[in-house]
């Protein structure tokens, strides 16, 4: 287990490079190049995988094979049917976006239907709900603080997406925001 004060710090590092990546990289290349150039996407998966990896540095090795602390079934079914119906929501967004969109480099028209009609951004809420799970398996101080990191992450990511969707879609965009959540809920923005 790691000490507390090397988790604070690589919580740090990866927020630090998240607000590089996505708030200075992607912003520029959605500004100047209208879409994501190859490096910033690269940058970009970097930083997710960087987050899908944090989980190793405070859980045991065995982590993934076991859960580290007894917990009671039901625990076992929320969770796992949270990181389940989280894979499949995202990835079957990203599928049904296209991955060329998924990724910043298509953005001919903007998508408002499908799962799009109840989420701006149903990528991310899977995302969440696979967290969510992963946490409520292995539930720990660090695991409850990589959850709050992914929201971190994430929303710094969807703010810079709705900045250049709205400068490409303009008042479309804007009547899109009004009707359907950011995330999800009742609240648009």
């Amino acid at each position: 287990m790691i000490s507390p004060f090397v988790y604070s710090t690589c919580v740090v590092f990866l927020f630090g490079v998240s607000f590089i990546v996505f708030r200075v990289h992607v912003r520029r290349d959605y500004r100047n190049l209208g879409q994501l150039g190859r490096f910033t996407g690269f940058l970009e998966g970097a930083v997710w995988a960087l987050f899908i990896c944090f989980p190793f540095l405070y859980n045991p090795p065995i982590w993934m094979f076991s859960w580290s602390r007894e917990i009671g079934i039901l625990s076992k079914i929320i969770g796992l049917t949270a990181v389940i119906s989280g894979f499949v929501l995202a990835f079957y967004a990203m599928g049904w976006l296209g991955v060329r969109r998924s990724f910043g480099q298509d953005t001919k028209d903007l998508k408002r239907t499908g799962l799009y009609r109840f989420t701006r951004n149903p990528q991310i809420v899977g995302g969440a709900l696979m967290v969510l799970g992963e946490c409520t398996l292995w539930p720990s101080w660090y695991a409850y603080g990589w959850g709050l990191s992914y929201a971190v992450i994430a929303h710094m990511m969807v703010i810079t997406e709705e900045e250049h969707l709205k400068r490409i879609f303009g008042s479309e965009y804007d009547q899109y925001c009004r009707r359907v959540p950011r995330y999800l809920g009742y609240l648009k923005d």
